[in-house]
């Protein structure tokens, strides 16, 4: 309330004004949001001054995830247990919700276990974002960013890989959803349908929250390289395997480019508000999010080894079905376009993995 002096008739009256603001928090849903990359994002949302809503079915993440997040942002997180592919549970948060924006992270997501069971994958990814679209167009909801992954490049031919490299045959189930996903949303807005998508590409998750109080939580035997680290650190794995040691790189182990998990949740939150501030009905772009620097198994282990003066018990195995030998990103285009870059060194993200698994270590998840 404020007030200001006038005058009638040499008369001084005081008028008072009641100034109410009215703050339009928009609301964000985010599937799979209580898993690794999604927990940080939701942090990430609520930073932004978004209102995240979860849906999960918990099948590859922990409830204890969204306590960790309510930790962080100080607040209750809005969560619905439910399968993505139950299209009268979307329904229904649609409904509830008035929805502004979706993050579609929820999918199977190891590269090893999709060649075992690519029925499984080919099921659950591509089902799960048809059912989302459709529901996203009966209740007149635009945006969407989607979690897709550099492994759309196959085994690229050169390095590091632009937006415009050419999509070669995935090496695995896994990476072949994400190219039918990717080409589900452009064929979507191709059709004049009123969707606004974008894809983002991105490449090696590591990390945890520097307050350790979420981070990477597989579900039985890690697929990937970092949490099978500090699970082997932390004594809960006798030994770690590298997969190939006769590999055209350096040190003839697998190159990939590391992404510290805080970077990455941000690129979304940067696509989201690029979606938002686009004036087309229909629209599809897609970005590499990565760092633009590859490192080997090898170099991964060592500067663990470093980093926390650990040192980790590892033989060498054979190629492992699926893997792609090395690929890095070019990230010009997500600087130029979503104005993000990666900050994060593989050093904070190994250190940031490794504080979150001496948490787990001294209380364990139930």
């Amino acid at each position: 309330m404020f007030f200001r002096n006038e005058y009638q008739d040499g008369k001084q009256i005081i008028i008072y004004f009641c100034l109410i603001e009215f703050f339009i928090v928009m609301k964000i849903l985010v599937t799979g949001g209580a898993g690794f990359i999604g927990s940080h994002t939701i942090v990430e949302l609520h930073q932004a001054g978004f209102e995240p809503i979860i849906i999960d079915d918990f099948s590859n993440s922990a409830p204890s995830a969204v306590e960790g997040i309510e930790k962080i942002i100080g607040r209750e997180v809005k969560t619905y247990r439910a399968d993505c592919n139950d299209l009268g549970a979307l329904r229904q948060i649609f409904r509830e919700q008035e929805i502004s924006g979706v993050i579609h992270f929820a999918a199977s997501k190891a590269v090893g276990e999709s060649v075992k069971l690519p029925l499984k994958y080919y099921e659950n990814n591509l089902n799960s974002l048809i059912q989302l679209i459709k529901v996203m167009l009966e209740n007149g909801r635009t945006n969407l960013v989607f979690s897709s992954s550099c492994t759309v490049y196959g085994q690229p031919e050169t390095l590091p890989v632009t937006e415009n490299s050419p999509i070669l045959p995935a090496e695995s189930p896994y990476g072949n959803t994400k190219q039918i996903c990717e080409e589900i949303l452009a064929d979507t807005v191709k059709s004049g349908a009123p969707l606004k998508a974008l894809a983002l590409r991105y490449f090696n998750p590591i990390g945890a929250h520097p307050s350790a109080h979420i981070g990477e939580l597989p579900i039985g035997t890690p697929g990937n390289l970092v949490p099978f680290i500090t699970q082997t650190a932390a004594g809960l794995r006798e030994q770690l395997t590298v997969f190939g040691k006769d590999y055209s790189t350096s040190d003839g182990t697998c190159v990939r480019d590391y992404i510290h998990v805080m970077d990455l949740a941000k690129a979304h939150v940067k696509a989201l508000q690029l979606l938002f501030e686009q004036k087309a009905t229909n629209y599809y772009d897609f970005f590499n999010i990565g760092t633009g620097k590859g490192a080997s198994v090898l170099e991964v282990i060592r500067t663990f080894e470093e980093v926390t003066g650990v040192k980790l018990n590892y033989r060498f195995g054979e190629r492992r079905s699926g893997d792609i030998e090395q690929i890095y990103a070019e990230v010009g285009k997500a600087t130029n376009g979503l104005h993000w870059k990666a900050e994060k060194t593989l050093r904070e993200g190994l250190a940031d993995a490794w504080r979150w698994q001496q948490k787990l270590m001294a209380q364990p998840v139930k």
